[in-house]
């Protein structure tokens, strides 16, 4: 998900999108120029924040004869902003915990063609993990408590945070000033907005300019968007088997907790017996302060109007509509509604106990 820029109307010119100008030749030739060069058989991979590109070298690059190139959307990141997640990713690398990061060529880890960045990663492959499994969510657990350590070994500077105001109330404040909602839904979908950001304001670990408590709980550098399809799980039995951690985009500081959640699924029930393996596994490497499982819920009712707000900022690239045909209709927001009441009972509910 992208950081918290307002929404557009979806009404601008598809063509004028600059993705609309990053071809085939055009990888090829960003390759190319720092010394690369693929032997025609380029395949783009499911991403819609970003392009990216599984391309076959004619010739190893650091052992790796296949690549993969990620160009990064125009305008979301910084230089300063990218660079920090690579560094992250650099510091998960030296303290051996599996996560794939981009490639040092020419001395850097970004590069530059054509108005686009880009980078270059070695590509691994691998299946999403079976949550369904104590024992996968128990091995899941321990890499996410190995990655948590290197996060809290130092803060971001430029990254932004995740809290109150970044996904929840600059995301609605974007929408109705973008005015994308139809009007017979804006003022249920918008009175349901107030009500759960008023009931999150008012958790005893959120201050008052919606910001977590760092003093009650630690804040460190997360995966961000830990949800199943950016965990891969090879073969136990190949060496180095198990799982890693790919596409750090949306990494930025929060509580631990919220690399957890996303790895939920199913019933109340369900969601504990799950939230139980994790955590025993993140404790066999560190303490959990389950002071955040009362984040869950929170966490969950911010990222789903966050994603509102993604998917109306995104408008203008042709990816989107073809992909998301059922987004801005009244059955879509009136549905958001409905969500949103929900997630009112479950922040009113006792947390998940693992």
């Amino acid at each position: 998900m992208p950081e918290d820029s307002m929404p557009r109307s979806p009404a601008a010119d598809h063509a004028l999108h600059p993705y609309a100008r990053l071809m085939p030749d055009t990888v090829l030739d960003a390759l190319a120029g720092i010394g690369l060069y693929g032997d025609g058989r380029l395949m783009a991979l499911s991403s819609y924040e970003n392009r990216v590109y599984q391309v076959q070298l004619e010739d190893p690059v650091q052992g790796h004869r296949v690549v993969v190139v990620k160009f990064y959307r125009p305008g979301r990141w910084s230089e300063a902003q990218i660079l920090e997640e690579h560094a992250f990713s650099a510091d998960l690398q030296a303290a051996e915990v599996p996560a794939v990061g981009p490639l040092t060529l020419q001395g850097r880890t970004l590069h530059q063609h054509e108005g686009f960045a880009f980078s270059v990663s070695p590509r691994r492959g691998g299946r999403q993990p079976e949550l369904d499994d104590g024992e996968v969510l128990e091995w899941t657990g321990r890499f996410l408590a190995r990655l948590h350590q290197v996060g809290a070994q130092r803060p971001f500077q430029v990254r932004p945070a995740l809290n109150l105001h970044t996904f929840g109330r600059a995301a609605v404040d974007g929408l109705l000033q973008g005015r994308v909602l139809p009007a017979d839904a804006e003022g249920p979908w918008r009175q349901a907005c107030e009500q759960v950001l008023a009931r999150i304001a008012a958790h005893p670990l959120v201050l008052p300019d919606g910001r977590f408590d760092g003093q009650q709980i630690e804040l460190i550098r997360l995966h961000g968007d830990c949800h199943p399809g950016n965990i891969l799980w090879t073969p136990t039995e190949v060496e180095g088997g198990g799982p890693h951690f790919v596409d750090l985009d949306d990494a930025r500081t929060g509580p631990a907790v919220q690399d957890l959640w996303m790895l939920l699924s199913g019933e109340r029930a369900q969601q504990n017996r799950q939230l139980g393996s994790l955590i025993d596994g993140y404790e066999q490497v560190c303490e959990f302060d389950r002071r955040q499982l009362s984040l869950i819920e929170p966490l969950r009712t911010l990222r789903l109007i966050h994603y509102s707000a993604w998917l109306a900022s995104r408008w203008d690239d042709p990816t989107f509509p073809i992909n998301f045909p059922w987004f801005g209709s009244s059955d879509y927001w009136h549905g958001q509604t409905h969500l949103l009441h929900d997630q009112l009972e479950a922040l009113d509910a006792d947390p998940l106990v693992a």
